[in-house]
């Protein structure tokens, strides 16, 4: 029994090491990539696992469709990137391999289609190692739900919190586990500010902080500490704090919810709350996310990779809206805002306004393909 003590002391000692090195980086990091000033921006497409080539190639053909100008001009390259599947990760014992990695890094921005992750075992998550190595650190979920006077803009902390060292956690066998939850006050700093920021230039006036400081003092206190000091820099936005489970309880009360505008959260909690938010909004299937960093992006459906879709033989019919609107948030951030409205618009009318065309992910509604073909006549003629 000493032993395994010994072995976790010595780790954790490692991962203090690590964690306080992560800290100075951030502290020093002044790179940023302006979109505008790039004479070409190379737009790296994952396809992923399950549905995620199905749905991700759908998106393809959309963007090429409505970037035909931009990439026949020369100003954008749509890059397919091989490699991210859970067999070549699993052949390679590594959550993104080497060259994958190194092809995404040649990228501007990424356009990802869902990855499985295994349960269990060392092997890391596809998304973790990517926010982390891309340094990714604020994930924003809008969910709108217009009828309901629902407009919510999430923004998760996303290379912190359980997750950073979600594969790393110390067992002695037969008795107990750890896991470890990180909150670094340069990470907390910058996605605060993020959400303030996009509060302060979208007219926003409330910005509510969501933990369960009463319970995780150190972390989640450190979390809520550090957003109430970003928000004395926005005198007009209110900041209020939050419990994880009432604010879980509130977003599904009409008498409350619609008050709530930007909802700022570590990482597990954003996880888990924006997938009910969405739910809400008509299902995972139906939104898009931004992975947001200084230098690079990454864009994504936030649903999984559908396994027992593939098994039943549905893949066809799988629902691309989360990858296009993934799509245009990706679009809107590099700065084809036009072509974004224009997407986001025709999303609008082939899934609420119109729906000609249905997706129900089985055989008695359209297929993948067909969805985009009516996204694309849509797109034509507005």
């Amino acid at each position: 029994m000493r032993n395994y003590v010994d072995n976790a002391v010595e780790q954790f000692r490692t991962i203090l090491e690590e964690q306080i090195a992560r800290q100075r980086k951030m502290e020093t990091q002044n790179e940023y990539t302006d979109y505008k000033k790039l004479d070409k921006i190379i737009i790296g497409v994952c396809g992923g696992d399950g549905i995620g080539p199905i749905i991700s190639a759908e998106s393809v053909r959309v963007l090429e469709f409505i970037l035909k100008d931009e990439i026949k001009a020369g100003k954008v390259e749509i890059r397919t990137i091989e490699g991210l599947t859970i067999e070549n990760r699993i052949a390679h014992n590594k959550a993104i391999p080497d060259d994958v990695l190194a092809e995404i890094k040649a990228c501007n921005v990424i356009l990802k289609a869902p990855t499985t992750t295994l349960k269990g075992g060392t092997l890391e998550s596809a998304n973790v190692a990517m926010r982390r190595e891309l340094d990714l650190y604020a994930n924003v979920r809008p969910v709108v739900v217009a009828e309901d006077n629902i407009d919510w803009t999430f923004f998760r902390e996303n290379t912190e919190g359980e997750y950073v060292l979600g594969s790393r956690g110390v067992e002695i066998p037969d008795t107990l586990a750890f896991d470890f939850k990180v909150t670094t006050n340069e990470g907390t700093k910058r996605i605060a500010r993020a959400a303030f920021e996009y509060a302060k230039n979208n007219g926003k006036t409330n910005v509510a902080i969501v933990t369960k400081a009463n319970i995780m003092k150190k972390t989640d206190g450190k979390f809520s500490e550090i957003c109430h000091e970003v928000a004395k820099d926005y005198p007009g936005i209110e900041a209020e704090d939050w419990y994880i489970d009432i604010m879980t309880a509130n977003l599904v009360n009409p008498r409350i919810r619609s008050k709530f505008q930007v909802i700022l959260l570590p990482n597990l909690y954003g996880d888990i709350i924006t997938d009910e938010a969405a739910q809400l909004q008509g299902g995972v299937g139906t939104a898009g996310s931004a992975n947001l960093g200084d230098v690079y992006s990454m864009f994504e459906a936030i649903h999984g990779s559908a396994p027992r879709m593939m098994e039943e033989g549905r893949g066809m019919y799988a629902n691309p809206t989360s990858m296009l609107k993934a799509s245009e948030m990706m679009l809107r951030h590099i700065g084809f805002a036009e072509y974004a409205d224009k997407l986001n618009k025709a999303l609008q009318i082939c899934t609420e306004e119109e729906v000609k065309y249905k997706v129900t992910g089985h055989s008695d509604g359209v297929t993948c393909s067909e969805f985009g073909d009516y996204v694309m006549e849509t797109i034509e003629k507005l």
